[in-house]
């Protein structure tokens, strides 16, 4: 027999999914903007964020075209961003239980905010509603925002008049600075960004993200592992 969800725990897992959708699906209207001052039109930002969807990415794509990079090292940049939706996806196979084309479609969703708000709950049905609303928000409403965001970008003239061209840089600290809450995670932001600039005059646009990138790698592998105790009979 399926396990059902109560009325009031479906409203709330409804709830909270929309409010995430809406938060987050409302900051694609910076991607727009910043995607046509990279130099991208309307139609070129629309299809990255319909078949990319994955907002760090995005950015990072555009930020290499942004700075003249060639177009395989912005979409290098962009995979390696986008590497975690993978890792995520290992986790919520098992809990969602999609198979066959559901689970491809499913795959476009995955998201840090849908898997947020999926692995937190105790249940399949709880975790496939949690997953489908949420990742459904993000997409519609970032989509949308993101052709109001450009549309906005081609009125305005050349963002260079503005400032707008520092957006790509402003939007990327803005994703990394909530996650600077550890003196380790300081301490490699540092060291990537000393590494970056040391390899922007040596590098073509593009590779110093990519070089930056394998500083966080390595203090990865170089991390201590933490031993658990053995626990006895």
């Amino acid at each position: 027999m399926t396990e059902q969800l109560d009325p009031a725990a479906r409203t709330g897992i409804v709830r909270d999914g929309l409010g995430v959708g809406i938060a987050t699906g409302a900051y694609g209207t910076s991607f727009g903007a910043v995607s046509v001052a990279a130099g991208l039109d309307v139609w070129q930002t629309c299809v990255l964020s319909l078949l990319m969807f994955t907002g760090a990415s995005q950015f990072a794509l555009v930020g290499v075209v942004a700075s003249g990079g060639a177009p395989m090292s912005g979409a290098l940049t962009a995979l390696l961003l986008g590497t975690r939706n993978t890792l995520y996806g290992l986790r919520l196979a098992p809990l969602l239980g999609y198979v066959g084309w559901r689970r491809a479609a499913a795959a476009h969703l995955v998201i840090d905010e849908s898997t947020a708000m999926s692995v937190t709950r105790e249940s399949r049905p709880a975790a496939r509603l949690g997953f489908l609303v949420t990742g459904g928000a993000v997409f519609l409403l970032w989509n949308l925002a993101t052709l109001v965001g450009a549309l906005a970008g081609t009125v305005i003239g050349d963002p260079r008049d503005y400032g707008l061209d520092a957006a790509v840089g402003a939007a990327f600290l803005a994703l990394l600075w909530p996650r600077l809450d550890t003196t380790r995670n300081r301490v490699v932001a540092v060291a990537a960004a000393a590494v970056a600039i040391g390899a922007v005059p040596l590098t073509a646009a593009g590779v110093p993200v990519l070089v930056a990138a394998g500083v966080a790698l390595l203090a990865g592998v170089l991390r201590p592992r933490v031993q658990r105790p053995e626990v006895g009979p």
